[in-house]
C-alpha cells in the first residue's frame, strides 16, 4: 500500500511539471553539460533567432524556422542546422558505391552527373556515369570530426537568453 501512495505520488508530480527537467535544460546549458553527442534535436524556441541570423532566414516565419531546424551538442558547444533546401541535418553518406545510382547508370550510360533524388541528399559526393556504372566525379563537402557535412552546421556563440 505505501508503494502504491509513493508511486502515485510520483506520478502525480511528474504529471503537474509537464515535461522532464532535461526537456527544459537550455540548450546552452544542456550542451556544456553533455559535452559531445551525434543526437539531433529538435530546435527549441530560444534558439530560432540564432538559426535565423547564422542561416540568414529572415524572410522566414519564425514557425518555419522552427520546424527545419536542429541543434546538437558537439564539446560543449550547441551547432544548428536547417534543413533548408533538402540540406541533411543528419551524418552524412560517405559510402563510394551506390546501387541506386548503379541502376540509374545503367539506363542512361556516360551521364556526366546522377541527381540528387537517386544519390540521396546525403552523400558528399557529385557522382556521374562511367559508362553503365556510377562513378565518383568529385568531393562536394567535408565532414566534421563526428561524420556531418561541416557546411550545414553552425556554432551559436552568443545563444539566446531563456
Amino acid at each position: 500500500m505505501r508503494h502504491q501512495v509513493a508511486s502515485s505520488l510520483v506520478l502525480f508530480v511528474w504529471m503537474l511539471a509537464g515535461a522532464p527537467a532535461h526537456a527544459q535544460t537550455p540548450p546552452a546549458q544542456m550542451c556544456r553539460g553533455i559535452g559531445t553527442d551525434d543526437r539531433v534535436r529538435p530546435l527549441p524556441p530560444a534558439l530560432v533567432p540564432a538559426a535565423t541570423g547564422l542561416f540568414h532566414l529572415e524572410a522566414m516565419p519564425s514557425d518555419q524556422v522552427l520546424r527545419t531546424s536542429y541543434f546538437r551538442c558537439d564539446r560543449g558547444a550547441v551547432l544548428v542546422c536547417n534543413v533548408g533546401a533538402n540540406l541533411p541535418c543528419g551524418k552524412a553518406n560517405t559510402s563510394r558505391h551506390l546501387p541506386a545510382a548503379d541502376q540509374w547508370c545503367a539506363e542512361h550510360a556516360g551521364s556526366d552527373f546522377i541527381p540528387m533524388y537517386v544519390t540521396g541528399h546525403d552523400t558528399i559526393y557529385r557522382w556521374r556515369c562511367a559508362g553503365a556504372k556510377a562513378a565518383i566525379a568529385a568531393t562536394e563537402f567535408k565532414l566534421d570530426r563526428r561524420g556531418f557535412i561541416s557546411q550545414f552546421w553552425k556554432r551559436v556563440d552568443r545563444p539566446s537568453p531563456p
